[in-house]
């Protein structure tokens, strides 16, 4: 199946809000990152979302171009080659954008889309996310809604965050705000729907304690209720359509109970990044331990080809990525839910 087109988007997103689940979002940053995913989502029956960080299309592009935007239309293009042989609905996303980087990341990306609109094809991404909530909301929501009018015109939906999502991970650095910052209120919500509804669909990190990077389950103590707070004064001054999309940041760490809390708020995204980079990595430790003669040419012995090359053990890392992500299916009840009719 190709990338799924704006209208299957929305109806995947529709049917996590009215089912009860989400879809991992996870982060790739190669072919082989990007292969694992497809293969879970594809062995789990669940649709899925693959996005791109800007470290993650700068990393992509190579040490000689070195250019976030570049790299990520590149990993992109070939999702939409690769997707063509499963049979789920892929979405590609883009992760954290924030104010200072919208000209050198987000526009290009945008610019892309809109040739290939001109051209008969849909856009490149389906959704990117801007994250502005360094700002003052006022200032937040302003650029906002000047980032989801040129969306909209393509068809793309835009991802808000209002609240800061903690931690530090891919260049994403809050660790240093004090903790009031990392709960939206109900106030916040009630903005954010109030500014973007009337210009379209989006989806929006509401933030209730959430913080990226690699914590010990139960280390992170998160206030879900904050998201059904937010939800319900919306929707009681809305009406129960004004129900939001919601998206859950740094889930690592999170009980098993706190991730599926979230669901009954109205959360129908996940981004998953931290576990399924230490997924991929865990293999590979191994492999070259356990191969370390013949992965290093000790004392001028010739090593052993079959052990040293990198296909020998990014198999293995595919494959841990593809079983952790089905894990995340698992978790977030995707499994299975895929709304592709071939």
């Amino acid at each position: 199946m190709p990338i799924a087109t704006p209208k299957q988007y929305r109806q995947m997103l529709d049917s996590a809000q009215k089912g009860g689940y989400a879809y991992p979002a996870i982060n790739i940053t190669s072919l082989t990152t990007a292969n694992g995913a497809l293969k879970a989502f594809a062995d789990s029956n669940s649709d899925g979302i693959i996005q791109l960080s800007s470290g993650g299309g700068q990393f992509a592009s190579g040490l000689a171009v070195n250019d976030a935007a570049f790299g990520s239309i590149v990993l992109a293009e070939a999702v939409h080659r690769l997707a063509e042989k499963y049979d789920v609905l892929i979405a590609l996303h883009t992760d954290h954008c924030h104010p200072g980087k919208v000209d050198s990341f987000l526009r290009p990306l945008l610019d892309e889309s809109k040739r290939r609109k001109e051209n008969g094809q849909g856009p490149l991404f389906q959704s990117h996310m801007l994250d502005a909530s360094e700002l003052p909301l006022e200032e937040n929501m302003a650029l906002s809604v000047k980032i989801m009018k040129e969306c909209v015109d393509l068809d793309i939906i835009l991802e808000v965050e209002a609240g800061v999502v903690g931690g530090e991970e891919d260049g994403h650095d809050t660790s240093g705000l004090p903790a009031e910052k990392l709960y939206t209120t109900p106030e916040d919500m009630m903005t954010v729907y109030e500014t973007l509804n009337p210009l379209g669909r989006f989806m929006f990190a509401a933030t209730f304690g959430n913080v990226h990077g690699s914590y010990k389950p139960g280390s992170v103590k998160l206030t879900p209720t904050i998201l059904r707070d937010g939800q319900k004064a919306v929707m009681d001054k809305h009406g129960e359509e004004a129900e939001m999309d919601l998206v859950f940041h740094g889930g690592s760490g999170s009980s098993i109970d706190e991730l599926r809390e979230t669901l009954d708020y109205g959360v129908i995204k996940m981004n998953i990044d931290t576990d399924t980079q230490y997924a991929f990595t865990r293999p590979v430790v191994t492999h070259i331990c356990e191969n370390i003669e013949g992965v290093l040419k000790i004392e001028e012995e010739v090593g052993n080809k079959k052990v040293y090359d990198p296909r020998s053990y990014l198999k293995k890392a595919e494959q841990s990525l593809c079983d952790r992500l089905k894990r995340a299916c698992d978790d977030l009840l995707s499994t299975g839910k895929s709304i592709y009719q071939s």
